[in-house]
């Protein structure tokens, strides 16, 4: 038993992409479309792809990867949502910083 705890459990983590960018919900607006406030220091007007709306459940305070539009960057589509234990791997690696996020 001892053994068990002392193991460390594997956590995979999806991270951004060529243009993809971690952010953190601010708010919603209605519909599909939600105001993200990106770690590159940008608040961006983003929605959820029609592909997605059924699989992506989004609150204000969700660390999600959005996906810049290519003719309007301050636009973009939430494709991924941070599970609990995957937000705390990124605190841990440096990815996120601690006093951004309360849960």
């Amino acid at each position: 038993m001892e053994n068990q705890d002392n193991e460390e459990k594997i956590v995979r983590v999806r991270l951004p992409r060529k243009e993809e960018k971690i952010g953190i919900i601010e708010q919603r607006l209605g519909g599909n479309k939600m105001l993200v406030n990106c770690l590159d220091g940008k608040k961006r007007n983003c929605r959820v792809p029609g592909r997605l709306k059924r699989f992506l459940w989004l609150r204000p305070g969700d660390v999600v990867i959005i996906e810049p539009w290519e003719f309007d960057k301050e636009k973009g589509d939430v494709i991924f949502k941070y599970k609990i234990n995957q937000i705390e791997w990124l605190k841990n690696k440096g990815y996120l910083k601690s006093d951004n996020l309360d849960f």
